[in-house]
């Protein structure tokens, strides 16, 4: 839904109508009727330097591109975007924020003693978490024999397509929580639906080892934007 900014936008907020104020206007009329700038004003607490809250928080999302892209954003790159006002303890404010939207959106898909049924089930909990990173990152979920959930692990951070992942790295985990199975996944933060060749190749000795250990690998996901890649259903395992 598309919500109307305020008329009031270039006054100073203190001289705004009480029910237009952000806080006010979010504990009368509910969240859903602000503006992304007047949530992230909220957030901001104030301005600075004749700047009113609302004013840095238009100028953050306008300066990162989108709230999507807002959203992608470590602290320290809100901080290197140089808005007027928005310091170490705002910018961490608002990265915080923006993190915990993404984790409830995964947990909204995942519920206690959560068992998958495909490759979709796994992309709605995992993809949220892994969608807007900067890094690529490589996960590794443990499965009971009847496909539950029993846990999850990163078990390498790289940059961009830089992760290094080793077998004894992924089953030693594995085996730690007794796991009957693993689906692997990692994030491609260059949008690329597409395995490349080192994706396979790896994927290829992570099943090797896995049935060795009779420890099955049942999938491989590429998480990427809001869409992913499953190696299962593409029949590349």
């Amino acid at each position: 839904m598309q919500i109307r900014e305020s008329a009031f936008y270039r006054l100073p907020i203190t001289e705004w109508p009480e029910s237009e104020r952000p806080r006010e206007k979010l504990m009368q009329q509910g969240p859903h009727r602000l503006t992304d700038t007047e949530l992230i004003a909220i957030l901001l607490r104030s301005g600075t330097g004749g700047h009113s809250a609302i004013e840095t928080a238009r100028e953050l999302i306008v300066k990162a591109g989108s709230l999507q892209q807002l959203a992608q954003m470590d602290y320290n790159e809100i901080l290197h975007l140089k808005v007027k006002g928005v310091g170490i303890t705002k910018a961490v404010t608002v990265a915080a924020a923006l993190q915990l939207a993404r984790r409830l959106q995964s947990a909204s898909h995942q519920i206690p003693d959560q068992i998958v049924h495909s490759s979709n089930d796994v992309a709605l909990i995992y993809g949220p978490r892994l969608r807007d990173l900067k890094k690529e990152i490589f996960m590794v979920v443990m499965l009971a024999s009847n496909n539950k959930i029993i846990k999850d692990a990163q078990i390498s951070e790289g940059i961009l397509n830089a992760s290094v992942v080793t077998p004894r790295e992924v089953f030693r985990a594995a085996l730690l929580t007794s796991a009957a199975a693993v689906i692997l996944i990692h994030n491609h933060p260059s949008g690329n639906l597409e395995p490349s060749r080192e994706d396979i190749q790896l994927t290829h000795q992570m099943v090797t080892v896995g049935q060795a250990m009779n420890i099955p690998v049942l999938d491989h996901l590429i998480i990427a934007g809001d869409k992913y890649t499953s190696f299962a259903d593409k029949g590349l395992l």
